[in-house]
């Protein structure tokens, strides 16, 4: 499946790659090193763990350059009065006569508890293009759909929160 990325997140996870291969590569190497000097490896458990971090930091860079390779480049930029990435969008659910807000970005920095949403997310697509006032059908499945209606639509900068999982 191919991710839809903006340029500033190819940026960001070209960044963590470099990252990666030049700081915590050599760290964990240095400690999977220092860890095999204790002596016998059957029982060792800080050798385990050594080399269990130098594995999950490979396996990220992999993950990453996965990504950047088979992503589409998409423009982030909308008109003022109307949802897309980076927008921060209040809707009012009629189903459960309740009003949420949601940040629309990019998969790569979906985060449904942080209540950012992908545009790649049922919800997501629906309300890309859309304006205040308008009601918008979200097709969950072919059996299962719901409206919402756009009460307010705020361009907000990125934050920390937005920022690309490193562990």
């Amino acid at each position: 499946m191919k991710h839809q990325l903006t340029k500033q997140d190819i940026e960001k996870m070209e960044e963590e790659i470099e990252y990666r291969k030049l700081v915590v590569r050599k760290e964990a190497l240095e400690d999977v090193k220092t860890a095999r000097a204790h002596g016998d490896l059957s029982e060792n458990f800080e050798y385990k763990a050594a080399k269990q971090y130098k594995n999950q930091n490979e396996s990220r860079i992999r993950y990453l350059e996965r990504m950047i390779k088979g992503a589409d480049i998409i423009d982030d930029a909308s008109a003022e009065d109307e949802v897309g990435i980076h927008n921060t969008v209040t809707v009012y659910i009629e189903e459960d006569d309740a009003e949420e807000t949601y940040r629309i970005v990019t998969t790569a920095r979906g985060n449904s508890l942080k209540k950012m949403i992908s545009i790649e997310s049922p919800l997501g697509k629906a309300l890309l293009g859309h304006k205040v006032g308008e009601r918008v059908l979200v097709e969950v499945s072919p059996d299962y759909s719901y409206y919402v209606v756009i009460r307010s639509i705020e361009n907000t900068p990125e934050d920390e929160s937005e920022k690309l999982r490193k562990f």
